[in-house]
């Protein structure tokens, strides 16, 4: 049987070994993550990052409020008495305040795809603003919902 020869060279799928050297690594390694000061920036991102979770995961509670509002005038006396308890306006507020703040980041994200506030001092600038006005989005949300 012919098998062509590039299937039995030692170079085929990657498999060129490289010499490798011993290199002296100086550089700290640091395991422990609670020393690690994260900054402004990289806060900001993460905590966008975990509305929009929250985001994805409110869609669920959401949904079953909107179709069962729209069933019947039974549904919607049901989901009107659920969102009267302070447990439920306390949620609805989570979901209102996740709203906010990814609405607000993710404009501070548009602007930063255009070429604004990308250097270190622009981008704690700018999350700056985003903490500042997502805070005042957020209680005028909390006075809205109570």
């Amino acid at each position: 049987m012919f098998s062509p020869p590039y299937l039995n060279s030692p170079h085929r799928w990657g498999s060129i070994r490289k010499e490798t050297t011993a290199v002296k690594n100086n550089r700290p390694v640091n395991l422990d993550l609670t020393t690690i000061r994260m900054p402004l920036s990289a806060i900001a991102s993460i905590t966008h990052r975990i509305t929009g979770v929250g985001l994805f995961v409110a869609v669920g509670f959401l949904m079953w409020a909107l179709t069962a509002s729209l069933e019947s005038q039974a549904g919607f006396e049901q989901v009107k008495n659920v969102l009267t308890h302070p447990f439920a306006k306390f949620i609805a507020w989570g979901i209102a305040s996740f709203v906010v703040y990814h609405l607000v980041a993710g404009i501070k994200h548009l602007f930063m795809d255009i070429g604004y506030f990308e250097t270190k001092e622009g981008g704690a600038l700018a999350s700056k603003a985003v903490f500042a006005l997502s805070a005042v989005g957020i209680i005028l949300v909390g006075v809205w919902v109570w």
